[in-house]
């Protein structure tokens, strides 16, 4: 009679990870420099990412000067803009390896990237997670979805999700226009071209009422996506609405 030896599923796993890490050996997420754990920076690459370390606008995560123990401030933008959120909080800052992991994940079909930059949104994100808090991606037009064959806020609002154990909806908001690029307009030209085109998906809208809904999204420049998106969620009946970028853009182009 033989005998059956049972290993368990987290000895398998790290066996198939350190199978992997064999054949495949792990590299920097936007270089090509060995690390020691998949989904990571490299030394370099780390020290070139513009992490926001210190004190932020509470409505938009641009750095301000300040401790971070402080109590929460707005930026001059913020003081001048009206957001219809609650708070903003972002992980980076729109620029050197923050620039390349954004693009790379936007336009590069790198979804690698979506998981790693989920935790660190998801950290920074912790301190505003409610028991009813609904996750959900700013939208993309069903023709630019089309094109592009994936929503990336999509994919990090579903990384924060799994990071945070809460539950995420990612068609909770139809985009109902199909915008021109932002690009290039000025920031009031940007709202005026968000204006109505996005609104809670009628086979959702009951998932919002009453509760608390983190919106997400790649980057923030004026705030003109995720204002529309905001409203889309008060106008279906949201309690409260906050946001969570990956890279907070400084300076409009």
């Amino acid at each position: 009679m033989g005998f059956v030896f049972r290993v368990p599923a987290g000895e398998v796993k790290t066996m198939l990870r350190a199978a992997l890490d064999t054949l495949y050996p792990p590299h920097c997420l936007t270089c090509d420099t060995a690390v020691t754990e998949p989904g990571t920076l490299c030394g370099h690459c780390w020290a070139d990412t513009p992490f926001v370390t210190g004190l932020s606008c509470d409505k938009c995560s641009a750095p301000l000067p300040g401790d971070p123990a402080d109590a929460p401030q707005l930026c001059d933008d913020c003081r001048t803009t009206a957001r219809p959120w609650s708070h903003a909080r972002a992980p980076l800052i729109y620029g050197a390896t923050a620039r390349k992991l954004v693009l790379a994940l936007k336009h590069g079909d790198r979804h690698d990237i979506a998981t790693p930059a989920g935790r660190w949104m998801a950290r920074v994100a912790a301190p505003l997670i409610r028991p009813d808090t609904l996750i959900a991606p700013v939208p993309l037009h069903r023709w630019r979805l089309f094109r592009r064959r994936f929503n990336q806020s999509a994919l990090l609002a579903q990384a924060m999700a799994r990071a945070l154990d809460r539950p995420q909806c990612p068609d909770l908001l139809l985009r109902t226009r199909a915008t021109t690029s932002q690009g290039g307009r000025t920031r009031l030209g940007r709202f005026e071209n968000m204006q109505g085109a996005i609104t809670a998906h009628p086979r959702r809208a009951a998932r919002i009422t009453g509760r608390h809904v983190l919106l997400v999204d790649d980057v923030m420049t004026s705030g003109a996506t995720l204002a529309a998106a905001a409203e889309a969620c008060f106008a279906a009946g949201a309690d409260d609405v906050d946001v969570i970028i990956l890279a907070r853009v400084l300076r409009e182009e």
